[in-house]
Formats: C-alpha cells, sequence, structure tokens
C-alpha cells in the first residue's frame, strides 16, 4: 500500500497491480467502504488481461485521511436544504472526491483511465465521465445510480442502519453488527456464509470503523441531487451492471442511469445484492473484460486519428518526381 498526497491536502492510500506501462483501470468503492472490498481476485484478473488496476481508498475511509474535523453532519437537515433546492452546508461532495481521483491519476502520471465504480464509487465515476471526458477512456457503473434516494424511500432504513453502528471500543458486537448488515445487503442467489461474513466483518474494522466518516459520505451522497442531465454529456463507452435484487439502491435506478447515458450497456445480474460476492468475481471479470476491451481498441484508434490529424505535413518526391505530402511523425 502507498500514499499520495492531493493538492487539497488529502491523504489517499492505494495499491497496484499489473504493469505500470499498462492502461489504467481505476476501481472506486462505495460509501463506507475500503478498497479491499473490491475482490483481490477480480483485481488480479483484469491486470492479467493487460492492465495497470489500481484500488483505493476514498477519504474517511480505510488509511486515507479522516476528516474529524468537520464532526458528525446532519442527514435530515442535508435532504431537506437539497429538496428546498438551496445549498446545503456540508464538508464536502461528490465533485470533491471526483477531485481525489484525478488528483490520484495526476500523482501517478496517469493522463486518462478506465474508470469502474460501485455504489457511490459509480457516482464519482460518472461525475468525472461527465465533467472530464478527455480523462476518461471508458466507465461501468455497478450498482449504483443517476439520483440520490429520497429520504421516505424504505430503503433508505438500510443506510440509517448502517449509519448507527456501535461503539468502536465493543469489538465482538461490531463484528457481529458488521456480519449483519453484510447479509442484510447481500446477493440472495451468492450468498456469504458465517465464515466468509465474519472474515470480512474483521477485514472492514481493521481497515476502518468511523460511524461519522460514514455520514459525512452519506450527506455528500444525499446532496448530490438528480444527476441525470449531467450524465447525457457522458461520451465514453458505458457498462451498467446492477443486480436483479439490490437492496440499496434497485434496478430501476440502474435502469434509469443506463437510459440517462448514451449508447450504454445494462447487464442485469439476476440474484446479485448491494455486493460483490466471490463467487460473482468470474462473471464480473468477463463483462469487465469484455467492455474494456472494446473501450481501449475504440480510444487507441481514436488517439491515432488525433495523431494524424495533428501531424506535420513534409513534401517528398513520388516516383514520377513531383512533390507530394505525407504525414510526419
Amino acid at each position: 500500500m502507498t500514499v499520495i498526497r492531493t493538492p487539497d491536502g488529502i491523504e489517499l492510500a492505494y495499491e497496484c497491480f499489473g504493469q505500470p506501462h499498462h492502461p489504467s483501470v481505476i476501481l472506486i468503492m462505495g460509501l463506507g467502504a475500503h478498497m479491499h472490498i473490491w475482490p483481490d481476485a477480480l483485481c488480479q484478473a483484469i491486470a492479467e488481461q493487460g492492465y495497470q488496476v489500481l484500488r483505493f481508498d476514498n477519504r474517511d475511509v480505510g488509511r486515507s485521511s479522516a476528516l474529524a474535523e468537520h464532526g458528525t453532519p446532519s442527514l435530515l437537515r442535508t435532504w431537506l436544504h437539497t429538496k428546498l433546492k438551496r445549498k446545503p452546508n456540508i464538508p464536502y461532495t461528490l465533485k470533491d472526491m471526483s477531485r481525489d481521483v484525478i488528483a490520484l491519476m495526476d500523482a501517478l502520471d496517469i493522463d486518462s483511465a478506465h474508470l469502474v465504480g460501485a455504489s457511490m464509487g459509480g457516482m464519482i465515476a460518472q461525475i468525472l465521465a461527465a465533467k472530464k471526458k478527455k480523462r476518461v477512456r471508458s466507465l461501468t457503473s455497478i450498482m449504483s445510480a443517476a439520483s440520490s434516494p429520497g429520504l421516505p424511500d424504505p430503503r433508505l432504513k438500510v443506510l440509517l442502519q448502517l449509519a448507527k453502528r456501535p461503539p468502536p471500543y465493543n469489538r465482538e458486537a461490531a463484528v457481529r453488527y458488521n456480519m449483519r448488515m453484510n447479509r442484510l445487503i447481500g446477493s440472495p442467489g451468492y450468498p456469504l456464509d458465517d465464515e466468509q461474513l465474519r472474515e470480512l466483518a474483521e477485514t472492514s474494522l481493521a481497515r476502518s470503523n468511523d460511524p461519522a466518516g460514514f455520514k459525512r459520505q452519506l450527506v455528500a451522497v444525499t446532496a448530490a441531487g438528480d444527476r441525470r442531465p449531467m450524465l447525457g454529456k457522458i461520451k465514453a463507452p458505458t457498462l451498467v451492471i446492477h443486480g436483479s435484487d439490490d437492496p440499496l439502491i434497485p434496478l430501476r435506478m440502474g435502469i434509469d442511469t443506463a437510459a440517462a447515458i448514451r449508447k450504454a450497456k445494462l447487464k442485469v445480474i439476476h440474484g446479485m445484492g448491494h455486493n460483490l460476492p466471490p463467487a460473482l468475481v468470474p462473471r464480473l471479470t468477463k463483462l469487465l473484460a469484455k467492455h474494456l476491451k472494446r473501450a481501449e481498441k475504440k480510444w487507441q484508434k481514436k488517439q491515432l486519428k488525433l495523431h494524424s490529424r495533428s501531424a506535420p505535413l513534409e513534401l517528398v518526391s513520388g516516383a514520377d518526381g513531383i512533390p507530394q505530402k505525407r504525414l510526419g511523425g
């Protein structure tokens, strides 16, 4: 694990798979989740397809900066301001978090990358694909949405349950809570057994257990509002992956996301909830590999065309001695 510091003073912890000279794939994780929620097997499998794969901890989670000085913001107040179309007073926004991704790319001299975002990470990736077109080779939005869930939505109760974590000093209670929550949002078609749930919980607690940090990320999601008009500006090849049984962000929101992005492809995985279970890694690898290959080929073709247009012209002698124009470079 390595750490970079952004121009905003945020420290971001990250890890790499694959070779640095290969095209980059940046994995952006979701609400309150550390980078290791991206399965090692998935990262390694994509790297073996000929990519440099990077995963990192968002601000306020894992080994990246915890912005404790901002305290615990009010979710209800943020939602009310958003509904009344007033600018809420929150610690940071999803746009701020998208700047973290650009800062990571700049620090590693990555001019452009394929973005893969899960849940909140998909929202951050969507913003980048719309706002920073030249830096995004492709977009994959997994179990994400083009708008924030409304407060009356019963699925928000799941988020609120997630936010009510037990005190960090009671480790066993925290482990059991984490297991219960992962079972609640998990994939009914690909269930985790108790041993897997406990291992996931203990890994998560070892890396991060900050309810206030979770709340700061949650209000950023809530304040983001409806991004569908923005998504219409995305030109990068886009793949939307969503589970049929997602209890947190329902399938209809994934369908809306794909509909808002021109030529986006939608893949619905039956039995998938709001997680990335090991049993789904082969399916996700296949979907991503196919999408990345097509997008990378399109990107390279576009770059070659741009290079040809910008290359200088020089005069050369043809077979008949008449000067002809040739592309230099």
